[in-house]
């Protein structure tokens, strides 16, 4: 299989990907054409349909396997395919497998050294809504497959779990580090503050936005409800539920950046910190993996980071 971060100028393919999207649209002149993006497990690539009418394009629909034939071209820096024909898959011609992006590292050990986290819990109610949650089997699937974004980092098979692991590590060296942190508090909050991802995206192979996504954002969508789960348990105290409702709801740290509440509390400080230097360090790794070893070109302005990169010298 040709994988995407493969293709060069030039070729010419014919290869089976995964429709993400198809959109029809008007050229300058008022002439209709397609705007095709394809996905494999190495990225996504922007293609067009210039002549939608053509006997060679044959019917399909957004999330689809695609056989598409064409020639692959460099637009304003990036690469893109013009198709020439289609043809739509059935079950068996394709391997899913090769069309998901997944984490580098293996889920069932990420989940199990989150689980020692969680174990260490010591506050009975923190450890309690903890596993109200994750003694579900059909949420851990959830959890353990979903992705931390549709895109930006963390967006591929196990991105949330890798993520929230990240976070939830990152938390555990300021709880050591920093004695005045209330670690219970701090880690709990890690482990909960993506929790609306899981409602805010879709599941792959969509993996795009859902209503409630679009209208709550995981920060809210969260926040309540770890709400209704603490509900569920008796006696578990006002103030906590309060802290741990303001540590996700301020965990991105500014207002500019999304969230609700500015971090009022120093463990609220430091899980913003914990998660921003997770998300900006996955960036830079998924930017310097396109590179080669030894490529020192500038690859472009990133919008999160604010910044243009390359690879640092040997």
């Amino acid at each position: 299989m040709r994988y995407i971060d493969t293709l060069r100028d030039g070729e010419q393919i014919q290869e089976i990907y995964l429709c993400k999207s198809r959109q029809t649209a008007l050229t300058k002149g008022g002439k209709p054409y397609e705007n095709v993006v394809l996905q494999d497990k190495t990225g996504i690539l922007d293609a067009k349909i210039w002549n939608p009418n053509d006997s060679g394009i044959r019917e399909f629909d957004n999330l689809d396997y695609v056989e598409v034939t064409g020639n692959v071209t460099l637009f304003m820096g990036k690469i893109q395919l013009s198709i020439r024909s289609t043809r739509k898959v059935d079950e068996g011609e394709y391997d899913p497998s090769d069309y998901l992006p997944v984490s580098q590292r293996n889920v069932d050990e990420m989940y199990s050294e989150l689980s020692e986290l969680m174990n260490s819990i010591r506050n009975q109610y923190l450890n309690m809504l903890l596993h109200s949650f994750f003694d579900d089997k059909e949420f851990v699937k959830k959890f353990k497959f979903h992705s931390a974004a549709k895109s930006v980092h963390h967006g591929f098979v196990g991105g949330l779990l890798e993520h929230t692991l990240g976070v939830a590590k990152n938390c555990e060296f300021f709880a050591q580090h920093y004695p005045i942190l209330n670690r219970d508090l701090l880690i709990t909050a890690a482990i909960f503050h993506d929790i609306g991802k899981l409602k805010e995206i879709s599941r792959f192979p969509e993996n795009d936005y859902t209503d409630v996504g679009q209208l709550l954002g995981h920060i809210m969508i969260g926040a309540e409800w770890v709400g209704e789960h603490i509900r569920q348990i008796e006696g578990f105290p006002v103030i906590l539920e309060n802290e741990l409702k303001h540590c996700i709801l301020a965990h991105h740290g500014e207002l500019e950046f999304g969230s609700p509440k500015k971090p009022a509390l120093i463990e609220a400080v430091a899980l913003s910190f914990a998660d921003n230097i997770d998300a900006k360090m996955e960036t830079v790794k998924e930017i310097l993996e396109k590179t080669q070893e030894d490529d020192l070109e500038w690859q472009g302005y990133n919008r999160l980071l604010d910044s243009n990169f390359r690879r640092t010298s040997k």
